[in-house]
């Protein structure tokens, strides 16, 4: 009997195109465009630092020697890209029934199974990555157990910035602390630019924040009183920074349910920028992958033993990078 597997539609280039195409349910910091993909060919990056200074250049005589540029110090840091695998199977008992001799849409149903196995080891991806991006929009990317893969502000030598918004007091000057926070991002950009600044809070954050005395009479004039007749959580502008409920949460390997924004905190960054955040995808491990670019996401199948069924395996290799961690701020309550 011929393993119907064995169909060119399901070999490791068909199966890799086919669940990068499928829809990726999860992931807001995805659907923020704000991490660009960019395809690398090996396990490792290199960011390149740059102390770069603007100074002011002095008038000449016409005829007079000009200024002479000064060489930028650099550092050279190397990252490891993580690897994550996941695996799956198709049984038997789940294409039981549709082979037909001669079928002209058997190999359309074993695909619509397939499919469905896909999305659901893509929609474990997408949550991974989402979790991978939030982590590199703290400055500290986490594993799935809490393990630190990698911290930003150990690697390029600089404190993270951290302003308590004080919402519990009535009288805290909560513009004050939001023009402390764009300042602050203004500062460390060092060259980059930036259209506007956005915070992914917590619930119990953007809570405090609206209920504040000092915030409440601009929330609820919002957009003519919009904000007392919509859902503003996703989004509601005070003092230059749009702030968002977030709501991320997963359940790690040992059942524990961890939240991606801690409770009575946010996280600041900047929006529009061109060059500061990136992920990076490097290639699957297979023999086929060898010398190229990778891809977000890759899917292999092979029968099993004594062909009692046929085992998936997908992998993605990402590193959510933030080349500037000083425009990174945690707001706490």
């Amino acid at each position: 009997m011929q393993n119907p597997f064995s169909n060119t539609a399901f070999d490791m280039t068909a199966l890799t195109a086919s669940i990068n195409l499928l829809p990726n349910n999860y992931g807001k910091i995805e659907s923020m465009n704000l991490f660009p993909g960019k395809a690398v060919r090996f396990r490792h990056i290199a960011v390149e630092e740059k102390n770069g200074v603007l100074n002011l250049l002095p008038t000449q005589h016409p005829g007079a020697p000009g200024t002479v540029g000064k060489r930028d110090k650099r550092k050279v840091r190397t990252f490891s890209i993580p690897h994550i695998p996941h695996d799956d199977v198709v049984l038997p008992e789940e294409v039981q029934g549709i082979r037909a001799f001669g079928s002209e849409t058997e190999v359309q149903a074993l695909a619509n199974v397939l499919t469905d196995h896909l999305q659901s080891m893509r929609n474990k991806h997408a949550i991974t990555l989402e979790h991978l991006r939030m982590g590199a929009l703290k400055g500290v990317i986490l594993d799935a157990d809490g393990s630190t893969l990698v911290n930003l502000y150990d690697e390029f030598e600089i404190q993270p910035k951290e302003v308590s918004f004080a919402l519990g007091t009535a009288t805290t000057d909560v513009k004050k602390k939001c023009l402390e926070v764009l300042r602050h991002i203004e500062d460390n950009l060092r060259g980059e630019y930036m259209t506007s600044v956005h915070a992914l809070v917590s619930p119990e954050f953007f809570d405090a924040l609206t209920s504040h005395a000092k915030v409440k009479e601009a929330y609820e004039r919002w957009q003519d009183g919009l904000g007392l007749r919509a859902d503003m959580r996703s989004g509601f502008s005070f003092a230059g920074i749009t702030f968002e409920e977030y709501r991320g949460q997963a359940t790690d390997p040992d059942g524990n349910v961890r939240r991606f924004i801690a409770q009575d905190t946010a996280h600041c960054f900047p929006l529009g920028t061109s060059e500061t955040f990136s992920t990076y995808f490097a290639p699957a491990d297979f023999n086929e992958t060898v010398n190229t670019l990778g891809k977000p996401l890759y899917a292999k199948q092979e029968p099993r033993r004594f062909e009692r069924g046929t085992d998936l395996h997908t992998q993605s290799n990402p590193l959510p990078m933030c080349h500037r961690p000083g425009v990174l701020v945690k707001l706490t309550v």
